[in-house]
C-alpha cells in the first residue's frame, strides 16, 4: 500500500474488527484452489509439449493431443486459469480491506467465479478441437470471446463499486487496480475483435503486437504491482519507502507501456516510425521499473532478515529481481540490433517464462503462501519444509530454464545469421531442450509439493473457519 497518512485515521480498531465481515473468505479460497489446479494442468501440458523436441512425444498421431494444441493449453491455462484466478481471489481479499466496503454483490462474485471457470474450460475445449484464433495469447475461440469480455466487464463493475466510493486519497494499490480494470476490458476487446473482424494486413499485426504486450503490461502488471504495494508493507510491518516513487511507477507504466507492443514486429511492413517509437518506449519502461524496484528494496532496508525468515517475502523479492532482469533483457532485445540475432529463437521463450512464472507466478505463489493458512483457519502450514522445497525447486528450475534457453537462443541466432544448415541448429539445440525438460520437471515437482501441503493444511481445519484476531488486524491494513 502507499504511504498516505490522510486516510489512515479511517483505519481504526472497530473498522478492522468489522473488516472481517467484508470478506467472502470461502470464495477467495475457491479462486486459489482453481488457480493452483489450472497451474498444474498447464505446466503438465507444457511438459508434454516439450517432449516433441526430444523426439519422445508419447501421443504422436492423435489429433486431440497434437503438441501445438497442448502448447496453447499451456499458455492460455497459465494466463487465464492460473494467473487470472489467483488475481481474482486476491482482489476479493484486498479491495474490501482497502476500501472498508464490500464488493458490489456477493451473488455477483459467485456468478463471476463459476462463469470464469466455464470460460477457461470452454477455451481448453475449443483449443483442443482446433478452433484457435491466430492471435498470440488471444487464441480463445471466437464464440468464447464475447462471454469472456462480458465477464471482465462484470469484474470491473464488482470491484470499482467500492473503490469509487472512497473519499479522499486512495492507496496506490487502488490506483493500479482501477487502471487494470479499465485497461483489461479495452485490451481484450482490441485483441479479440479488431484483428478478427475489422482490420487486416500490417495494421492487424500492429494491433496483435499491442495486444500481446498490453495483456502483460496493462492486465498482469498493474494487478501484480498493486498486490506488492499491499502485501509487502504488511509483511515487513513498515510503510513503503517513497510514495512519490510509487506514483512515478504508476504514471510511467500508464504512459509508456501501451506504446511498446510493436517491438514484436520489428523489420515488418509496419511503418518504421512506429517501430522506433516502440523501441524507445520499451527502454523507457525499464527506467520506470527501476524506480519501482528501488522503492521496494529501500523499503526492505533494515528488514533484510525477512528474506530468511519470511517465505512470502522471499517469493516477492525473488520475483522483483527476476522482473528487473527480464525488463533489462527486454530493453536490449527490443532493439533492432538484438532482433537480428534473437528473433524466433529460444531466447524469447526463456524471456517469456521468466516474466510469466518467474515474476508474476512467484508473486502469486508468495501471496497464496501467506494467505492460505488464514483462509482455511489453520494455525500454520502442515509441513513448512514442503513450502521451502516448493520455493527452491521453483527458483532453481526457473533459473536453469532461463539461462538454458537464453544460451540456446544465442547459438540458434548466430547459426542462422551465418546461414548454417537448419539441421545444424537443431543438433546444437537438442541438449538445451533436454535441459529445459529437466528444469521444467523440477518446477512441476515443486508445485506438487505446494499442492500437497495445501491439501493437508486444509484438512486440518474446515474451510472458512476464520483466522485469529492478530492475523485479521494485520491483513486489514
Amino acid at each position: 500500500m502507499s504511504v498516505i497518512t490522510a486516510s489512515s485515521g479511517a483505519m481504526n480498531v472497530p473498522a478492522l474488527a468489522a473488516g472481517r465481515a467484508l470478506i467472502e473468505t470461502r470464495l477467495v479460497w475457491w479462486y486459489f484452489a482453481a488457480s493452483l489446479t489450472y497451474m498444474i494442468v498447464a505446466m503438465l501440458a507444457g511438459f508434454l509439449f516439450s517432449l516433441q523436441f526430444l523426439q519422445h512425444y508419447p501421443l504422436a498421431g492423435i489429433e486431440l493431443f497434437s503438441p501445438g494444441r497442448w502448447r496453447l493449453v499451456h499458455t492460455n491455462g497459465v494466463a487465464y486459469g492460473f494467473i487470472a484466478n489467483a488475481f481474482l481471489g486476491m482482489l476479493h481479499w484486498a479491495v474490501p480491506r482497502l476500501t472498508l466496503r464490500p464488493v458490489r454483490g456477493r451473488g455477483l462474485s459467485y456468478f463471476i467465479f463459476f462463469a470464469w471457470q466455464a470460460v477457461v474450460l470452454a477455451t481448453v475445449v475449443g483449443l483442443l478441437t482446433g478452433q484457435a484464433q491466430a492471435v498470440e495469447w488471444g487464441e480463445t475461440p471466437t464464440w468464447v470471446d464475447p462471454v469472456a469480455l462480458a465477464g471482465l466487464i462484470l469484474v470491473a463493475v464488482n470491484f470499482l463499486h467500492p473503490i469509487l466510493q472512497v473519499q479522499g486519497p486512495m492507496y496506490v494499490t487502488l490506483w493500479y487496480y482501477v487502471a487494470a480494470f479499465v485497461w483489461t476490458v479495452l485490451v481484450y476487446a482490441m485483441g479479440s475483435f479488431l484483428p478478427e473482424y475489422f482490420v487486416g494486413g500490417a495494421a492487424s499485426g500492429a494491433i496483435i503486437g499491442l495486444f500481446i504486450h498490453d495483456l502483460v503490461g496493462l492486465f498482469v502488471t498493474p494487478l501484480g504491482w498493486g498486490m506488492m504495494y499491499y502485501f509487502v508493507p504488511i509483511l515487513l510491518k513498515k510503510p513503503v519507502w517513497s510514495h512519490g516513487l510509487s506514483l512515478v511507477g504508476f504514471w510511467g507504466l500508464a504512459f509508456f507501456y501501451p506504446l511498446t507492443g510493436i517491438h514484436h514486429f520489428l523489420y515488418s511492413p509496419i511503418p518504421m516510425f512506429l517501430q522506433y517509437g516502440a523501441v524507445i518506449s520499451t527502454i523507457a519502461v525499464e527506467l520506470v521499473v527501476t524506480t519501482v524496484i528501488i522503492n521496494f528494496f529501500m523499503t526492505l532496508r533494515g528488514r533484510g532478515d525477512a528474506l530468511r525468515t519470511n517465505l512470502p517475502i522471499r517469493w516477492f523479492y525473488t520475483g522483483m529481481v527476476f522482473y528487473f532482469t527480464t525488463c533489462l533483457q527486454c530493453a536490449f532485445q527490443a532493439t533492432l540490433t538484438f532482433q537480428k540475432i534473437i528473433h524466433f529463437t529460444d531466447w524469447v521463450v526463456g524471456h517469456s517464462h521468466l516474466v510469466m512464472f518467474g515474476v508474476f507466478g512467484f508473486w502469486l505463489l508468495g501471496m497464496m503462501t501467506h494467505l492460505i493458512p488464514r483462509l482455511v483457519g489453520a494455525g500454520g502450514w502442515y509441513r513448512p519444509s514442503w513450502n521451502a522445497w516448493h520455493y527452491w525447486l521453483s527458483t532453481i528450475g526457473m533459473l536453469v530454464m532461463f539461462f538454458d534457453l537464453v544460451i540456446a537462443g544465442l547459438i540458434q541466432g548466430f547459426q542462422w545469421r551465418d546461414l548454417a544448415p537448419w539441421e545444424d541448429s537443431l543438433v546444437a539445440s537438442a541438449p538445451f531442450w533436454l535441459t529445459r525438460a529437466v528444469s521444467g520437471t523440477m518446477i512441476i515437482i515443486g508445485q506438487f509439493f505446494f499442492a500437497a501441503n495445501v491439501v493437508m493444511t486444509m484438512l486440518r481445519r474446515p474451510v472458512g473457519s476464520g483466522e485469529d484476531s492478530a492475523d485479521a488486524a494485520a491483513a486489514a491494513i
